[in-house]
């Protein structure tokens, strides 16, 4: 018996060094935490079912109680029968993968047993198949109670389902003298050291999954702190002081040789390795940047060839780019760089692409926080444009001049100056109001102008019905009128024309102010909207305040376009989506109230 027990043990070795082996395959490790599919339970029965075969060729022939061959099994004569490992690695198939998986490796590793004959052959390979299915069955219900399987609880479940192949064989194996004769002999030793063995096998399953834990727990803990170390900066946008901060960072907390950063069209930082042709503020140099940023997905380079830098004797000869991005919109990316291939491993670019997910948030929040301070100081930007204090002191001239000469028209004016007041201090209160609140500040401005300049300005309205109730942005008209009369008609000849037209198109609410003045040039064309310009007659914010504002509460999907031509007058167009956010929604609360 101690014999016996001395060779099962060494077939134990084997089975265990196959599962170490085993072990070390990444794509075993992930089947193995898997919650799954019929592809990988099928992959699992194989690789169980496999254990089992290996069990009963590498088993121990018994004639009478008696060991006659211990080497590889083919086939063994009729009245003998095998001492083996076989039920080890279709219990610990079921443990790990369930019933499914169980019975699937138990039929291989069973029908192979009988394949092999002796007079146990039919109890052997029935035994095996209910070790299976009750070892998935049994380890699925102590699941379910929220216990965990260990090593402790696998050599239980084993050592009694070998038990119970043990009855199984006294049940079934004629005649019954020579089954309890050998049941006597094997019994003992085959009961424990599957038992150990299945301790053993649990337990590096288990030391997988603990370092793979440890190994995720570390990397998160420092994608944390990377994220943490570089947040401040992100806030400040995609710059090249800011840049150059988080590349620094990412330099000293990884194992990269050289981190660098870009917008869309150029490189904005590049520290370490290969500085001198990586420069910043310069366009970019490698292919692998631009194609990131046209798919918007991770890409990884492992050789010079892929990374395709425009020098060829750079030495950096992997890379990982990330793509940051702003509402699905790839706004940069973040590159880090190895001189030597082998240095990217799976670890790196497993932190790379956590990282990616951190920074793509971070950028976004960073953008939100701005865009929610733009718009606050954009509101109160834009109140303070709409009154000009030379406005406001003619206007008061006029109706001074008016109490004398036409007190009734005096009356009138003063009405409309208090209304377009009430409508500005209004407006600075709320993010939306009606349409019709709007058109009504235009109106009351209009009148006050006329009445100062009599028959300098046409105004022409065409408002499309049913158009009064939707909600727009304050400030949104009246800036464009405002700019209209202040700047487009200062030496023109004849009579300026302004036209408003209000319609809806494609689901979009479109405003068109245009006029006959004198035209923008071209170079103030492409930054209006962009930047504040400074002007002589005003604060020069009034169209950067309201595209600011419109692509802040529409989320981008709102557009103002400029179109002018010297000496023949202007067009500005705006489009609001009318399924946007608050845009049919009644009684939109100011920000301020």
């Amino acid at each position: 018996m101690l014999v016996l027990a001395a060779l099962m043990i060494e077939k134990v070795g084997i089975i265990v060094i196959v599962a170490f082996l085993l072990s070390q395959i990444k794509s075993f490790r992930q089947v193995i935490h898997n919650e799954h599919n019929w592809s990988e339970k099928v992959i699992l029965i194989l690789i169980f079912g496999a254990f089992g075969l290996i069990s009963n060729y590498t088993g121990i022939e018994m004639e009478r109680g008696t060991i006659v061959n211990s080497g590889w099994l083919v086939g063994i004569d009729p009245d003998n029968a095998i001492a083996n490992t076989r039920v080890m690695g279709v219990v610990i198939g079921g443990i790990l993968g369930g019933p499914v998986v169980g019975l699937g490796a138990g039929l291989i590793a069973g029908i192979h047993r009988y394949s092999l004959g002796g007079f146990t052959a039919i109890a052997c390979s029935l035994a095996v198949v209910v070790a299976g299915i009750c070892s998935g069955y049994f380890s699925r219900k102590q699941l379910k109670r929220d216990k965990k399987i260990t090593p402790i609880y696998a050599a239980k479940l084993g050592m009694t389902l070998e038990a119970v192949q043990m009855i199984i064989i006294l049940a079934l194996a004629k005649p019954f003298e020579e089954a309890w004769a050998l049941v006597q002999v094997i019994g003992i030793p085959m009961i424990v050291v599957n038992g150990l063995g299945m301790f053993l096998f649990m337990y590096i399953i288990q030391s997988i999954v603990r370092d793979e834990e440890r190994a995720r727990a570390n990397q998160t803990s420092q994608a944390f702190y990377i994220a943490d170390q570089t947040l401040p900066f992100f806030r400040q946008g995609l710059n090249t002081n800011s840049c150059k901060e988080i590349a620094e960072i990412m330099l000293r907390l990884t194992d990269a040789d050289a981190v660098a950063m870009t917008d869309e069209h150029r490189v904005l930082a590049h520290v370490g390795a290969e500085a001198d042709h990586h420069i910043p503020k310069r366009g970019l140099t490698t292919g692998l940047t631009k194609k990131v940023l046209e798919t918007g997905r991770i890409a990884v380079a492992k050789s010079k060839e892929e990374i395709f830098c425009s020098h060829s004797d750079c030495s950096l000869e992997a890379a990982i780019v990330l793509p940051l991005k702003i509402q699905n919109k790839t706004a940069g990316t973040l590159k880090m760089y190895y001189i030597k291939p082998s240095k990217l491993d799976d670890v790196q670019q497993q932190l790379a692409e956590g990282l990616a997910n951190l920074f793509s948030t971070q950028f976004e929040l960073a953008e939100a926080e701005r865009q929610t301070k733009l718009l606050k100081d954009a509101e109160i930007k834009a109140l303070q444009a709409q009154i000009h204090p030379h406005f406001l002191f003619n206007s008061l001239n006029s109706i001074s001049i008016l109490c004398r000469t036409d007190a009734q028209k005096a009356r009138k004016l003063l009405l409309e100056l208090s209304s377009f007041l009430r409508g500005n201090i209004q407006g600075a209160k709320q993010m939306l109001i009606p349409l019709e609140k709007e058109i009504e500040n235009v109106k009351s401005y209009l009148s006050l102008e006329q009445t100062r300049f009599p028959d300098k300005y046409e105004i022409e309205f065409e408002i499309e019905n049913s158009l009064e109730e939707i909600l727009i942005p304050p400030f949104t008209l009246q800036p464009l009128v405002e700019n209209a009369i202040n700047y487009a008609f200062t030496s023109l000849v004849g009579i300026g024309k302004i036209k408003i037209q209000i319609y809806s198109l494609n689901n979009n609410l479109r405003i068109v102010v245009s006029d006959n003045g004198k035209g923008i040039p071209m170079n103030k064309i492409e930054l209006l909207g962009k930047q504040t310009m400074v002007s002589k007659k005003g604060t020069g914010t009034a169209i950067f305040n309201i595209s600011k504002r419109l692509s802040g509460i529409y989320n981008g999907q709102a557009k103002l376009e400029i179109t002018s031509e010297l000496n023949r007058g202007t067009s500005i167009l705006i489009s609001i989506p009318l399924d946007s956010k608050g845009v049919l929604h009644q009684n939109v609360e100011g920000v301020y109230s």
